[in-house]
């Protein structure tokens, strides 16, 4: 039966208030919600990933069914198509919809197949702004055409202004602008404390089958569903985001960017950081009540301006920067490999399989969880990726894989950008890279390690140190031209041409055996 218009939502939008349902008329009006085996297979995904996709899906599904919505609900096994375009052009056909709507899509992936089906049936398609997100492409893109360096710290402090969040006459609260440097403390030799236990998430017959569906289907996918611990509706969010108001904002600042290993680590890797990322990005929460809790939270709790400053920057700052320069910067972000590194992801990669303790440990529990911090993403795999001359686009597609909040449209810049300086610095000053000193003081993995960080060649060297000092030989004169970098190659200065050489030959003694270390 025709219809007005052809609502599609997808499975990152799963926002009551998506502007593709504006002026919904139930009698007009057909959304339509489909379950693609492809969105699950174009990378590898993890099964946690894929079952927390599709619950959030059946359960807002439901919200429609029970409002009375006029809606197609396409379920995994249940219907012949294998990716999202082929049940789009079917349905559009089949309906012949005097216009498609549907907000913004997260992948430029997706958004190319919606205007290619919209011209190749002569549909009218109308592709409404994001409004979850406070900085909309358009805005993005006049800022990043006014000349200043595309660098988050100057679009944070435009952001903090706009909506005026820790703001005092408009200077920032506290005097300064950004309170990173005291957020990067260690837990040292005693370690930390015990975490907050997570809230309680029950597992009801609508996920239970979705599980049983993607064990089903995905069978030789990575990832345990274990510890599937997820929110999938707006209600069940609204706990995690009270919680981490109430239990762990406090102490979340100080400790953000350490690691440990630990048994109680096994329990609850999560430590003080807020697990709420998955339902921003599905949009069970709003960006807008996120930083106004923290905020109100710091005024009436009295908390740390470091802790909260710190992170109000993850959602009003980086957020909303990284989406901006995707939408910037796409396609050809994706594309990007600034070093021409050529190199296999190695293949434990997949299980952790590793003697590098750092690996293990950080990989394992990305198996287990499908969840691992920033630094562990950054500073353990990411940073191992490019000193390792890694494929930047098989490492790109691993963490849109294996990480349950992974969306492209986060993932790619985080991924391209900061960890593997792919796009060669387009909004980073420098590579992200250290020696295993960093990750020694940072956390205790080092102590169970084979490896020793303060080893630069040998049976006994670190890989990362060994690489890192490889890093920087390589690429010298760009390390010692730039202000940031500089100090790092006055070490290098230290070499004698022996220890260079040695450097060397343990590095591609390395490089040349990957999936052996």
């Amino acid at each position: 039966m025709p219809c007005r218009n052809l609502i599609i939502i997808l499975g990152d939008q799963l926002n009551l208030n998506n502007p593709a349902l504006e002026d919904f008329d139930a009698k007009l009006d057909h959304i339509l919600m489909v379950e693609a085996p492809a969105e699950a297979t174009h990378v590898w995904s993890h099964k946690a990933r894929i079952v927390l996709f599709l619950a959030a899906m059946r359960h807002l599904a439901q919200h429609f069914t029970e409002q009375g919505f006029s809606l197609t609900y396409l379920k995994l096994g249940e219907h012949e198509f294998a990716n999202l375009k082929s049940a789009w052009l079917h349905y559009i056909q089949q309906l012949n919809p005097q216009k498609i709507i549907v907000c913004e899509p997260g992948e430029y992936r997706l958004e190319q197949d919606l205007l290619y089906l919209a011209q190749e049936t002569n549909t009218q398609l109308a592709i409404k702004d994001d409004l979850h997100f406070m900085c909309s492409r358009a805005d993005f893109k006049h800022w990043a055409g006014t000349g200043k360096q595309l660098r988050m710290e100057f679009f944070y402090r435009m952001m903090r202004k706009k909506y005026d969040v820790l703001m005092h006459d408009n200077q920032p609260e506290g005097g300064a602008w950004n309170y990173d440097a005291d957020n990067r403390k260690s837990f040292g030799k005693a370690g930390p404390e015990q975490a907050p236990n997570i809230p309680n998430i029950v597992v009801d017959v609508i996920t239970e089958a979705v599980i049983k569906a993607v064990e089903q289907h995905f069978t030789s996918h990575p990832g345990s569903l274990a510890h599937f611990i997820w929110p999938l509706t707006r209600a069940q969010a609204l706990v995690f985001l009270d919680d981490f108001i109430a239990n762990k904002l406090a102490r979340f600042g100080d400790h953000q960017d350490a690691m440990w290993q630990y048994e109680r680590s096994q329990e609850n890797p999560y430590l003080w950081h807020s697990l709420l990322s998955t339902s921003l990005n599905l949009k069970l929460l709003d960006p807008r009540e996120v930083v106004d809790a923290a905020v109100q939270a710091y005024k009436s709790q009295h908390l740390s301006l470091a802790s909260v400053e710190g992170f109000v920057r993850q959602i009003l700052g980086w957020r909303e920067f990284v989406r901006g320069m995707y939408w910037l910067d796409m396609p050809q972000m994706a594309e990007a490999n600034h070093y021409k590194h050529r190199r296999k992801l190695p293949s434990w990669y997949w299980t952790g399989d590793t003697q590098m303790n750092c690996q293990r440990q950080t990989i394992q529990q990305t198996m287990q969880y499908g969840y691992a911090h920033h630094i562990q993403r950054l500073m353990i795999t990411g940073m191992f990726g490019v000193l390792a001359e890694i494929n930047p686009q098989q490492i790109e597609a691993w963490y849109l894989a294996v990480y349950v909040d992974a969306v492209e449209w986060v993932a790619l810049p985080n991924v391209a950008g900061m960890a593997l300086y792919a796009n060669g610095g387009r909004f980073t000053s420098k590579p992200y890279v250290a020696s295993g000193a960093y990750i020694k003081r940072m956390s205790n993995y080092c102590a169970n390690c084979k490896y020793k960080p303060e080893v630069k060649t040998g049976a006994d060297a670190c890989p990362v140190t060994t690489l890192y000092w490889n890093f920087l030989i390589k690429h010298y004169v760009v390390f010692a031209s730039n202000p940031r970098t500089a100090l790092m190659t006055k070490n290098v200065d230290r070499f004698n041409a022996e220890e260079v050489a040695k450097i060397r030959q343990s590095a591609d003694n390395i490089l040349n055996n990957l999936d052996l270390l």
